[in-house]
């Protein structure tokens, strides 16, 4: 399975560049937050595949105009290609915005999880916006990454983390991947290029969503 990964940053040749084929072979789009909701509806038009997205800590406006034709999977694990993959948006709290955490709060979002993930069996790909603690994080607090999204690696050993929130071009100059026991952990800001065998699941249903947990209302009252 060939996974386009983006983040932060709308890339030209995607978006006002775009030519005809460009995303053509793509199986699956996956947004770590923080990207226009017109630039995800026009990617999944063009490129004829799944987009599943979480929420970055600037898509608030998500509430009035959301991503069409992409899946929000934050909270959620769904199954693409036999392929598991758990979506916790957001980032550490360090104003009164939306879609911001702090650490409780994330390691409770974690917990709710435990069913879903015994019943799985575990996940290959979490995608989140933030970084965990000490892999790939920032320095100042907007930026610090989730020590429990580290705890849940180290118990569920996922294959990879996909996140965004830490531009590249910070003068930090953050690591692109890091490795992390059995994790590989990818800052995906701008766009990242994955391919992953596929896991096992009926030929037929191959190229979309197999299984999916109950949706999550992100804006809950609207």
């Amino acid at each position: 399975m060939k996974i386009l990964a983006i983040a932060d940053e709308e890339h030209p040749g995607f978006w006002d560049h775009y030519r005809p084929g460009k995303l053509a072979g793509y199986d699956l789009i996956v947004s770590c937050g923080d990207l226009k909701a017109e630039y995800l509806s026009f990617l999944v038009t063009m490129a004829r595949c799944p987009l599943l997205y979480v929420h970055g800590n600037h898509d608030t406006h998500y509430a009035k105009k959301h991503p069409e034709g992409c899946d929000c999977i934050d909270d959620q694990i769904v199954t693409v290609n036999g392929v598991r993959i758990l979506g916790l948006g957001g980032c550490r709290r360090y104003n009164e915005k939306g879609f911001q955490y702090t650490e409780a709060e994330m390691a409770r979002r974690i917990r709710r999880l435990r069913w879903r993930l015994w019943r799985t069996g575990g996940v290959d790909i979490v995608v989140t916006h933030a970084p965990p603690e000490g892999l790939g994080d920032g320095e100042d607090p907007a930026h610090w990454g989730f020590a429990c999204l580290r705890q849940m690696l180290d118990k569920y050993r996922p294959k990879y983390l996909l996140h965004g929130h830490v531009h590249l071009r910070y003068q930090t100059k953050p690591a692109r991947r890091i490795d992390h026991a059995d994790t590989a952990v990818i800052n995906c800001a701008g766009h990242y290029e994955l391919e992953i065998p596929d896991g096992p699941c009926p030929p037929q249903d191959r190229g979309r969503v197999i299984w999916k947990t109950r949706f999550r209302d992100p804006y809950p009252g609207e």
